[in-house]
């Protein structure tokens, strides 16, 4: 049985940094929001995808044209200034906090030109060239972690620590982009992603803290800080979007914290809710591609297809919600308890 190394001084760096946040960014986001419709940075509602029609999407989200997107940026420069600020760490905090600044740079520059209408369709960066940016990202951060950090091996609760060798760094770079993606495609509704990544972070706080990273466990109590203050404005009716800056950023991030703790085994269950949405449009696409066509819901990810069932936007946020807190519980106590806690 592991001992549980956390301290008093543990739990007040959390809770401080995470109030921080919060308060930085409810006091620079007014500034903020001017900013992004001074300069009428507002979301283009997409027509097609992959040249193919979506009328089901289209008319749903017809009424958010114009809404400023970017929103992921108050979360993460939040986060960044912060940590570097009060809690930067080599062993703790370089790895995911240059992470969470590069992916997120990334994506505010897809988010541009989104609503400048520039790239593939008008609609911003290609998948292609996305998906290449995003695995150089994770790949650098997977031969890191084998080569500098000499991690081989994952644990599986109750089982123990399992060599893999070099398979390591195809399976963080897997994880890092698939995760990313799937956070990308939950964020459709208000509030969703932003409230299913503040559980999971706080989650992985725990996780961090027991595991004797105190530090690690600070960050993740900041970026749900941040993330707190800007659900303030994204909650129904969004004041703005998160966009590809947040969603990909924190979704990369919390895979490299999975990575860091040795509990990426339960990633999948404590994020179920992103594996739902992310699983939800391959198999739409599939379908589409070898089936003639044919759809297996009416619009995908699966939120758009309760949505196009007539369920109210904030009733599909609240209960995936609810979904996401009982599945981060279960995955909580899987990672604790699978160490001997």
């Amino acid at each position: 049985m592991e001992t549980i190394t956390f301290t008093g001084h543990s739990l007040l760096r959390i809770f401080a940094l995470a109030g921080a946040a919060f308060f930085v960014a409810m006091v620079w986001t007014p500034f903020f929001t001017d900013w992004l419709y001074k300069y009428r940075l507002g979301k283009n509602i997409r027509t097609d995808f992959g040249g193919e029609a979506t009328p089901i999407f289209s008319n749903l989200h017809a009424k958010k044209a114009g809404t400023p997107t970017m929103g992921g940026i108050l979360v993460w420069v939040t986060t960044a200034a912060l940590t570097l600020i009060f809690n930067l760490e080599r062993s703790g905090t370089w790895l995911p906090l240059f992470v969470l600044v590069l992916t997120g740079i990334v994506g505010a520059v897809d988010d541009y030109m989104n609503v400048r209408r520039i790239g593939p369709s008008n609609g911003g960066m290609s998948f292609r060239y996305k998906f290449l940016l995003y695995s150089i990202i994770a790949i650098a951060g997977a031969l890191w972690f084998y080569f500098k950090l000499d991690w081989n091996s994952i644990h599986i609760p109750r089982l123990g620590d399992f060599i893999i060798g070099f398979w390591y760094v195809p399976l963080f770079a897997g994880v890092l982009i698939f995760t990313a993606f799937a956070v990308n495609e939950t964020d459709g509704l208000d509030g969703l992603a932003g409230g299913l990544l503040a559980i999971a972070y706080a989650c992985y706080a725990i996780i961090c803290l027991v595991a004797g990273k105190p530090v690690l466990a600070a960050f993740c109590g900041t970026i749900v800080g941040a993330l707190l203050a800007f659900l303030w404005f994204n909650i129904y009716p969004a004041r703005f979007f998160m966009g590809d800056t947040g969603a990909f950023a924190l979704g990369m991030t919390l895979a490299v914290i999975a990575f860091l703790t040795n509990s990426v085994v339960v990633l999948p269950i404590i994020g179920l809710v992103f594996m739902i949405e992310a699983f939800s449009f391959i198999i739409q696409y599939v379908s589409k591609k070898f089936r003639k066509g044919k759809k297996v819901f009416l619009s995908s990810p699966i939120h758009h297809h309760f949505e196009a069932l007539g369920w109210p936007e904030t009733k599909i946020t609240m209960r995936f919600w609810v979904i996401g807190a009982a599945s981060g519980v279960i995955g909580l106590a899987l990672a604790l308890f699978g160490r001997g806690f």
